[in-house]
């Protein structure tokens, strides 16, 4: 029920959503000849657009994120196993039509791919099932060691994880299948905005992971100010950076992890 609550909470809640529902409570304001009402919603409105696409504010929020956890050192001789959170693959594109259509998310396999390629002794455990609200589509553990096989990585050295539809199910579903397959202080490999959460996660189940970001959505010398050129680009970024930290608020208050911004 969890699952689907934050689906439908997310899809009303992201910045663009908002803005819309305020342009709607303002013309119902303004019907009822509430102008007070009308013009704060219509004023919130046009503030929470602007700042969503003509400013760098999502850059810089996603940045803070990317920019909490560096990659680990790794142990000599290489890692022994590696983890990678779904994400990376367009599910319902793939479903209809076969291939490996990526996310923008997809430099986690990508990443994985060279690491596996790098260090052929290392366990590549996927976690990803079908996170949409239907659950009719491959997820990435269905689509992920397709990939790697595609480039000479044998589907024995890969653990697939199918259940899980969100990162909280991730870590839970990826420590029975560690401890089942006798494996720790593996490589955490997801989206450097994703680290913070992720490993807050694993941290709270008891497991140590080495987390290895990828996948970068800014430059590391964003700063807050206008940005008239890439309107479209601004609202992704925003809206990312958003889902981000109210996923990093919701899963401190509820106790799923120890910190509201690990490091």
């Amino acid at each position: 029920m969890t699952f689907y609550i934050s689906k439908i909470f997310w899809l009303l809640a992201q910045p663009l959503s908002l803005a819309l529902f305020l342009i709607l409570a303002g013309l119902g304001a303004g019907f009822l000849k509430w102008n007070r009402t009308r013009t704060w919603a219509s004023a919130a409105a046009a503030l929470l657009l602007f700042a969503t696409l003509f400013t760098s504010s999502g850059a810089v929020l996603l940045q803070k994120l990317e920019d909490r956890i560096p990659r680990a050192a790794l142990p000599a001789g290489g890692p022994i196993c590696i983890i990678t959170l779904g994400g990376g693959f367009e599910s319902e594109v793939v479903t209809a039509r076969g291939g490996f259509e990526m996310t923008q998310a997809g430099d986690r396999f990508v990443e994985t791919l060279r690491l596996a390629l790098e260090f052929p002794q290392a366990r590549i455990l996927i976690s990803g099932g079908d996170g949409s609200l239907s659950g009719a589509y491959e997820g990435d553990a269905i689509v992920g060691p397709r990939f790697l096989e595609a480039f000479g990585v044998p589907a024995t050295r890969v653990i697939r994880e199918t259940e899980s539809r969100d990162t909280f199910e991730n870590a839970g579903n990826t420590q029975d299948l560690l401890k089942r397959n006798g494996l720790e202080n593996c490589l955490l490999v997801t989206s450097a905005f994703h680290m913070p959460r992720s490993v807050g996660l694993f941290r709270k189940l008891g497991l140590t992971v080495l987390p290895w970001p990828t996948d970068y959505r800014t430059t590391g010398t964003a700063r807050l100010g206008l940005d008239l050129t890439q309107p479209s680009i601004n609202a992704q970024l925003m809206t990312t950076a958003m889902r981000e930290w109210t996923g990093l608020a919701f899963y401190r208050l509820a106790g799923r992890t120890d910190a509201f911004l690990p490091q």
